[in-house]
């Protein structure tokens, strides 16, 4: 019977692994995500696949880049099909895309600064700027009012 498996991949194996199988006609999921311009496992070292346990079994074992099938003295311990379909609905254009500080700010709203120097100061969110996700924030400070540009993934909407 089919089912989702982990599996537990030799380091930096990941994609090497998925391509063997994806070649080999499986059912391969690696979930991944961009920093910066990297694009990495999700699961460092880990990967699902779709397989019939035992008949298969040997094969994906003994794949170039497999270290073992995740589960216990009784054999692989499948994976709900759910857990898959939830991981999946987190992908944004095939990467995991998460939140660091909440939800997104929008116009109007107040933030807060979580990075770099100006760390902890507050102010309103005037408008998002596309190159490289940058958004232009009104500080108002005792005598002192201006605008900053900051990176969008460095501020937290205040709630």
């Amino acid at each position: 019977m089919k089912d989702w498996f982990v599996l537990n991949t030799k380091p930096k194996k990941e994609f090497q692994v998925e391509r063997l199988f994806q070649e080999g006609g499986f059912e391969v999921y690696n979930p991944k995500y961009k920093q910066e311009k990297k694009i990495l496992p999700f699961f460092s070292g880990y990967e699902f696949l779709y397989f019939d346990y035992p008949d298969q079994y040997k094969k994906v074992k003994y794949t170039r880049g497999v270290k073992r099938i995740v589960g216990n003295k009784e054999g692989p311990i499948p994976v709900s099909e759910t857990i898959i379909e939830e991981i999946r609905k987190r992908e944004i254009n095939g990467f995991i895309e998460l939140d660091k500080y909440g939800s997104e700010p929008e116009v109007g709203d107040e933030v807060q600064i979580m990075e770099g120097p100006m760390k902890g100061l507050k102010g309103i969110f005037k408008k998002g700027l596309n190159p490289k996700e940058r958004a232009l924030v009104l500080m108002n400070y005792v005598s002192y009012q201006g605008h900053v540009i900051i990176e969008k993934k460095k501020l937290k909407k205040v709630l």
